[in-house]
C-alpha cells in the first residue's frame, strides 16, 4: 500500500492536504506528524512512500528532518511544502536531499496529484 507522510505544524493545512489526497487516492495511507520529532517517529514506523515536509516548525526544521531521513534506511520522496518562495529555501531544500519544492497556496490540487500519479509510476511495483 503507498503511504504518505504529511508534517505541519499548521493543524489547518496538514488537514486540508490530507483530504484532498484522500479524495484523489482513497486507498493511499496517510500519516501525519505536527513537529520533527512526530515525523522521524512517523517515518520509521511507517516507512512512507512520500513525505510532504513543511520548512518552517517548532524544533528541528522540515530541512534538518529531512536530511535525517535521506541519511537514513529510508528512500521516501520528499516534497517540502513552505508559504515562503525563495530562492534560499529552493537550494536549501535540494541541498539538504528535497525531491520537490512546493508553495502552500500556490500549488492547486491539480499540481499535488500529479505530483503523487508521478511519485506512483514511480514506486509502483512491476
Amino acid at each position: 500500500m503507498f503511504s504518505t507522510l504529511i508534517v505541519d505544524d499548521n493543524d489547518a493545512f496538514r488537514q486540508s492536504l490530507h483530504q484532498v489526497l484522500s479524495r484523489r487516492f482513497p486507498s493511499m495511507r496517510i500519516v501525519e506528524a505536527a513537529d520533527g520529532e512526530g515525523a522521524l517517529y512517523q517515518a520509521a514506523y511507517h516507512h512512507p512512500d512520500l513525505i510532504f515536509m513543511d520548512i518552517r516548525m517548532p524544533g528541528n526544521n522540515g530541512l534538518v528532518i529531512t536530511q535525517a531521513i535521506k541519511s537514513s534506511d529510508l528512500h521516501p520522496i520528499i516534497c517540502i511544502i513552505t508559504s515562503h518562495d525563495l530562492p534560499e529555501y529552493r537550494d536549501a531544500a535540494l541541498r539538504c536531499g528535497a525531491d520537490h519544492f512546493m508553495v502552500k497556496g500556490e500549488s492547486s490540487e491539480a499540481q499535488i496529484a500529479a505530483l503523487v500519479d508521478g511519485v506512483l509510476t514511480v514506486r509502483r511495483p512491476s
